[in-house]
């Protein structure tokens, strides 16, 4: 029970009538009179509940904003096993902190803490009047406003308000509300002690102390008592010794000067808990004599555990997979309405995030990564990237980076860096690469809409293209053209399947010429081909062999959409989200259409069967049992390299190149393999676990009529069943047989690249295998 409020006053006229000091004793009378108003009248009333009406309001009402909430936690991203159990893939926060309750945390804290902050804290009703009056002479003889007499109640109001100042949305509004909270004034303390004892009418004192545990800072970004334990000694709260407390307790009051992963300051804290912590508790008798001097005689030796935070941490080179995620957060709505709202909300709101990474595949595209390809060269900006998209769901199941991830854009060194190559630039990533003839299938999907087969035949002979020849919706073309094949100049007339097989850039620019490239652009747009910087495609006739800087998920996800019969769905990261009180988020979903009608898709993969069993991508087969389709790609120089392909279950896009500068693959050799080839060896190794892990099934037939009634189909020219007579179009030359091709490479014209990573646009060039 409080002390009679006449036994303050007595001794308070003693102190008053003996004082030597008559100036500061006048300058400090309006702060005394002031407290002492507020000690004798409001504890007083609050204790006996004699008041007016209009005081009990003040003293009744709770402001929602003071009452204990949900503190700032750490979020937790996880990786799906392929057994659909979870694994921890990185923790996020502002504040280290596990909420824990009463039962989880060690009787010794609890004692330490009220013997040191508040020892009447069981007696008093919010405000210890002994002790506020007691500051309050000293501040009259220092002259100031400097001892506050807080008891753990009012400590634990300013710690909500503090808190709160920490979740405002703009830097200024939380500096001014921190400095409101922590100001030493008199009406900061008047108002604590108000709010205090509103808080002790409605919570119990367990309750409260429990919450004081829970919030109080105990050094840098370490919050709450079971955080402290875990960081400082490895240990959980319910476990820490007797000296193990004292030593947290001791911290709190001083949580930055006497934090003891500062080796300068375990004398200090040490020096606190002996003196203060350890002989108040026995002066409390809530310990013994032989248990106070065991501990005092116990050196500080913390065990410091550092726990994993931001996605640096993120094992299996998933740190830019889990970076992605983050921008997911930064630009989706469930989490706020702004982008810095949402990220304050994500790193304080203790959310479990459950990704569709998939652990066993990221590991091996990790792994595969590190053998193929080194974070940094020398003579060139080396980069690749590995991205695996589900076909039919969208969801990512691999992403790795041959680069270091760093969270700190301002870092320049060789094999590190923020950005994330496999994704656009509005999610951490790049401005794209050009493709090459990657990109083709999207002008034969188009090719397919219109009628055309895979029969047709056009001629794959360089020469000097008319560009306001070509149908293009989307704005006037004019200017000459004249884009290269890579090997023979004049291979002749082909099929559009042996174009395709062998990726004969001038061959496809005889179709595109057929066609309206906006229409072209539209079919790519359906299987969501965009650009990473988010300016809109290209539809220069160059753009149907790859001139637009995409980005590499984009690719998987536009070939999962063809491996899936042509159901597209955008790429998706997340699963599941729960939020801290157990309540479960709807997480942003794939949005996924019918793109392609099924006879097309179907035609369309029977098409790029051509590649991966007998043209440009034959290195890339893991012949595994597995049937797989596929394209290259290769922009000029060499300076891009590509191989895009799937299973009916993976969707896989390898990318090896030049971040920026122009130096061609073909003159570098990444940890001793060919630049120009290293690409097949990265897509094997990685789609052959996928095989071993999801399997995969038959691709649907395709539609006879686009096939043009044969299932042959046109490869080097050498196929050991008679050609079918192809229906002629306007283009097709009339030779009479086709002449073998080998598989090209063609030359393409480049672009200067950005100054950021990725690479620049080109309008007039033209892209290859």
């Amino acid at each position: 029970m409080p002390e009679s409020p006449h036994r303050f006053v007595s001794a308070f006229q003693r102190l008053v009538d003996g004082t030597k000091r008559p100036v500061l004793l006048i300058l400090g009378l309006s702060v005394i009179a002031a407290l002492l108003v507020t000690v004798m009248a409001v504890p007083a009333m609050a204790v006996t509940g004699v008041y007016a009406s209009r005081t009990a309001d003040v003293l009744d009402t709770l402001p929602d904003s003071i009452r204990p909430s949900t503190l700032a936690q750490k979020s937790e991203i996880y990786a799906t096993n392929s057994d659909g159990s979870n694994t921890l893939l990185a923790t996020v926060f502002d504040q280290n902190r596990q909420e824990v309750g009463w039962d989880a945390i060690s009787p010794y804290v609890k004692d330490a803490v009220v013997a040191t902050e508040d020892p009447r804290f069981y007696e008093h009703s919010g405000v210890d009047i002994a002790s506020t009056l007691r500051a309050a002479l000293g501040n009259v003889a220092s002259g100031g406003v400097s001892s506050g007499a807080s008891t753990i109640t009012m400590q634990y109001v300013r710690n909500i308000l503090v808190q709160q100042a920490t979740q405002l949305p703009t830097q200024a509004e939380r500096d001014a509300a921190y400095e409101d909270a922590t100001t030493e004034s008199l009406d900061r303390k008047l108002t604590e002690m108000r709010l205090a004892i509103a808080l002790e009418k409605q919570y119990s004192k367990d309750d409260i102390l429990l919450g004081y545990l829970n919030i109080a800072n105990f050094g840098g970004s370490v919050y709450g008592i079971e955080a402290a334990a875990n960081y400082y000694f490895g240990v959980s709260a319910a476990d820490l010794t007797l000296a193990q407390a004292a030593s947290l307790a001791a911290t709190v009051n001083a949580p930055n000067a006497l934090r003891i992963d500062q080796a300068e300051n375990i004398p200090d804290n040490q020096a606190r808990r002996d003196k203060d912590v350890l002989a108040s508790m026995l002066k409390q008798k809530t310990i013994t004599q032989a248990q106070h001097d065991e501990a005092v005689a116990t050196p500080v030796t913390p065990n410091i555990t550092v726990p994993t935070t931001g996605c640096q941490a993120a094992a299996s080179g998933a740190t830019y997979f889990c970076d992605y995620v983050t921008w997911i957060v930064k630009n989706d709505p469930t989490f706020g309405d702004t982008a810095d709202e949402r990220w304050s909300n994500f790193k304080q709101g203790g959310y479990e995030i459950y990704t569709t990474l998939n652990t066993e595949l990221q590991a091996n595209a990790d792994e595969t990564m590190k053998k193929y390809i080194p974070s940094s060269m020398e003579d060139i900006a080396i980069g690749s990237t590995i991205v695996t998209v589900e076909p039919g769901t969208g969801r990512i199941l691999a992403m790795a980076q041959n680069t270091n991830f760093t969270e700190d854009p301002s870092v320049t060194t060789a094999g590190s860096t923020a950005v994330n190559y496999n994704t656009d630039i509005d999610f951490g990533g790049s401005s794209g690469f050009q493709v090459g003839s990657t990109y083709k299938v999207f002008a034969l999907a188009e090719w397919l809409k219109q009628g055309h087969t895979l029969s047709d035949r056009v001629s794959g002979n360089e020469t000097t293209w008319d560009m306001s020849t070509f149908p293009n919706s989307c704005t006037t073309l004019g200017g000459e053209w004249e884009p290269a094949n890579d090997g023979s100049s004049r291979p002749g007339t082909m099929s559009v399947q042996s174009a395709l097989t062998n990726s004969v850039n001038n061959a496809f620019v005889a179709m595109a010429q057929q066609m309206d490239l906006c229409q072209i652009k539209d079919t790519a747009q359906s299987l969501g081909v965009h650009r990473a910087d988010g300016a809109d495609l290209d539809t220069q006739p160059s753009s149907v062999l790859g001139t637009n800087e995409i980005a590499p998920l984009t690719m998987a996800a536009a070939y999962a959409g063809i491996a899936a019969n042509g159901l597209y769905c955008t790429p998706v990261a997340i699963d599941r989200i729960v939020a801290p009180d157990g309540t479960e988020l709807t997480p942003p979903a794939a949005s996924c259409t019918q793109a392609l009608d099924p006879k097309i898709a179907s035609t369309l993969a029977y098409a790029m069967l051509g590649p991966i069993e007998s043209g440009t991508a034959t290195a890339s087969d893991p012949d595994d049992g597995i049937t797989h389709i596929g394209k290259t790609g290769t922009t000029d120089n060499e300076k891009d390299t590509w191989m895009v392909g799937a299973s009916t279950k993976a969707a896989t896009a390898v990318w090896v190149g030049n971040v920026t500068g122009n130096v061609s693959m073909t003159e570098v050799e990444p940890n001793d393999y060919s630049g120009s080839t290293v690409r097949h060896r990265i897509w094997r190794a990685v789609m052959t676990e996928n095989d071993d892990i999801l399997g995969g099934g038959d691709f649907p037939d395709p539609d006879r009529t686009l096939v043009n009634g044969s299932s042959t189909r046109y490869g080097s020219g050498t196929d050991s069943t008679p050609t079918p007579t192809p229906t002629p179009t306007a283009t097709a030359e009339p030779t009479p047989t086709q002449t073998p091709v080998a598989p090209v490479d063609p030359a393409v014209p480049a672009t200067p690249a950005a100054p950021a990573a990725g690479t620049g646009g080109a309008a007039g060039g033209a892209a290859g295998n």
